[in-house]
């Protein structure tokens, strides 16, 4: 089968055999994948990585132990926990310290003809669920995650820093849940997406508010995030932290410390908030997808995700 490489910077394709499915999990054909900051952050040598990359995607079940799983479409969780230590009897296997992560650590990810998950962390797709909106299904549970993580009343105000992939999808959540989301990004184009969801948008100057938001999220994807949301969160206030950035983030913790600023790492979410969202169309993705090209084209797929200004890639088999 083909499948995608990373290593050292390089993109490539290679044959490999179709992978073993061990009991309890199934063998997906991969239908649509999506190329996200993560999978390019890979590329630039995040987390040392090497191998095959790729955590966001819809597919269809070839083999399983569980009959009534074959032919479906599902989307698939993708950490991979031991479900034996404390952490995972806690019900917080995302952050099992035996753990691999799909795509992204010991467990080779979804840029392949086939791949393999366990079936409990897999998802059917309602019938009238669009592929290529459901392919979006993890990372808008990721922006669903903020609302699990903190109570945000309704009505309330809330600053998202950045306008890319899933800064958009996190003002649209957002927005989506009965919050006023003011939206800060350096693109008219892309903050026009948001806009039609009725997020008020703002070109980034060199007047941003200081002080003004009890929320903030920085999903900026740049080292100054962090510094830029700190500036504009109330005394008392919270920063939500999206970014994941390759190298270290330089932090004056002391305006953290005078102002009492609460900072809460977000990472992964639940699906079935993301899911039930891409149902009801409450959020426009299809905006966001730039181009769509073939698996056996991932080099240039990775080449035009990484462009200036491009939002989402897919990656069709």
């Amino acid at each position: 089968m083909k499948t995608v490489y990373l290593e050292a910077g390089r993109v490539e394709l290679r044959d490999v055999p179709v992978p073993d499915r061990p009991e309890g999990f199934a063998l997906i054909r991969l239908l649509t994948a999506g190329i996200c900051n993560t999978d390019l952050e890979l590329q630039r040598g995040y987390y040392g990585f090497a191998g095959t990359p790729g955590h966001e995607f819809i597919g269809e079940v070839v083999a399983a132990d569980t009959a009534a799983l074959i032919g479906k479409r599902v989307a698939g969780e993708i950490n991979l926990a031991c479900n034996h230590c404390d952490w995972c009897r806690k019900g917080m296997g995302r952050h099992c310290p035996n753990r691999s992560v799909l795509g992204i650590v010991n467990h080779p990810g979804a840029f392949a003809e086939f791949l393999t998950l366990p079936e409990r962390n897999l998802h059917v797709l309602p019938e009238a669920l669009d592929t290529r909106r459901a392919v979006f299904i993890e990372p808008v549970a990721a922006a669903c995650q903020i609302l699990d993580q903190v109570a945000i009343p309704w009505d309330s105000e809330v600053a998202v820093l950045g306008d890319g992939k899933l800064g958009l999808l996190i003002s649209q959540v957002l927005q989506a849940r009965a919050l006023r989301v003011h939206q800060f990004g350096r693109h008219r184009e892309k903050l026009r997406i948001a806009e039609k969801s009725g997020v008020t948008t703002e070109i980034v100057g060199n007047n941003l508010p200081h002080h003004k938001y009890q929320w903030v999220v920085d999903a900026t994807g740049s080292p100054e995030g962090l510094k830029v949301a700190v500036q504009m969160v109330t005394p008392t206030g919270t920063v939500i932290l999206k970014s994941t950035v390759h190298g270290e983030v330089p932090v004056d913790t002391a305006p953290v410390i005078v102002n009492e600023i609460t900072l809460v790492g977000s990472r992964c979410g639940r699906f079935e908030p993301a899911i039930e969202l891409l149902q009801l169309g409450a959020i426009d993705v299809e905006s966001m997808i730039s181009d769509t090209v073939a698996l056996g084209s991932a080099p240039a797929g990775f080449e035009r995700a990484a462009q200036r200004g491009v939002l989402k890639v897919l990656l069709e088999n």
